[in-house]
């Protein structure tokens, strides 16, 4: 199926399941401007990763099927995810994001660089707004608009199971909201803002399914940790409460859920 024929909004609707979600999604050529930059990223290597092989294709979410607590935020970086194929890993956000699920006892181990390393997560899926890394990590409006049916579908199809969303960044809050809303969820009116340790409420729309609550927190990016405007205990915090929100146990040292020590 070409963009043409309906990437990617019909290629996300036509998919039932999320493993048929994340195949079609890493074939999708949509944005001209983010395929040339994720391919470009993909031969001009870092040093460090001279001999590494690039994925250089959207990057799928990563986490279990029946996900009760969801991370989404941008995005894969040119020599992070958009190297490993693995959402928010072999970069400095990822470092922090791993470590801080897997002290909550959300992830089988600390730190992940490679997609075969065996990091597990429990009950969490870590997911993005916009699904190919962008320049400058900026994506337009207009990417992030063709990009969402992706994002949509995925929170449709973790319905069943999902109570709680995490929205790493201003763009991540928003774009969460749309996907949410697109995906069958209500929005409080006046749209709510977003800041670190916010959260709101939607409800289904058809007024039968679970509510879902989104809280949002500063993006975990290099930046935001170096200017101390984020720090590990803040991060923590919210993970936490999205996770009890959730309905997942918290313990520590990689444990997981329900899992013994």
């Amino acid at each position: 199926m070409s963009a043409a024929e309906g990437y990617p909004g019909l290629a996300a609707a036509e998919s039932p399941t999320l493993d048929e979600l994340d195949a079609r999604l890493v074939l999708c050529r949509a944005c001209p401007r983010l395929v040339a930059w994720r391919e470009e990223s993909a031969r001009v290597k870092r040093p460090a990763f001279q001999d590494r092989d690039y994925w250089a294709r959207p990057v799928p979410g990563f986490g279990p099927r029946d996900a009760s607590l969801v991370v989404t935020g941008l995005a894969p970086a040119a020599h992070g995810a958009n190297r490993t194929g693995r959402m928010f890993t072999g970069d400095r956000a990822g470092d922090l994001l791993y470590a801080t699920l897997y002290d909550l006892g959300l992830a089988s181990q600390a730190a992940s660089t490679r997609p075969d390393d065996g990091l597990e997560l429990y009950g969490v899926r870590v997911t993005a707004p916009v699904h190919c890394a962008p320049p400058a990590n900026r994506p337009t409006p207009g990417e992030r608009d063709t990009c969402r049916p992706w994002l949509a579908q995925e929170l449709r199809l973790l319905r069943p199971t999902m109570r709680s969303v995490v929205a790493l960044g201003a763009f991540g809050w928003q774009a969460a909201l749309s996907a949410l809303e697109e995906a069958g969820w209500i929005a409080p009116r006046p749209r709510p803002v977003f800041g670190h340790g916010a959260r709101t409420t939607l409800t289904a729309t058809d007024g039968t399914g679970p509510a879902i609550t989104l809280f949002g927190c500063y993006h975990v990016s290099q930046r935001n940790v170096f200017t101390g405007r984020l720090t590990p205990t803040m991060v923590r915090d919210v993970l936490a409460a999205a996770a009890h929100y959730a309905g997942l146990p918290v313990g520590g040292n990689g444990t997981g859920p329900g899992l013994p020590g």
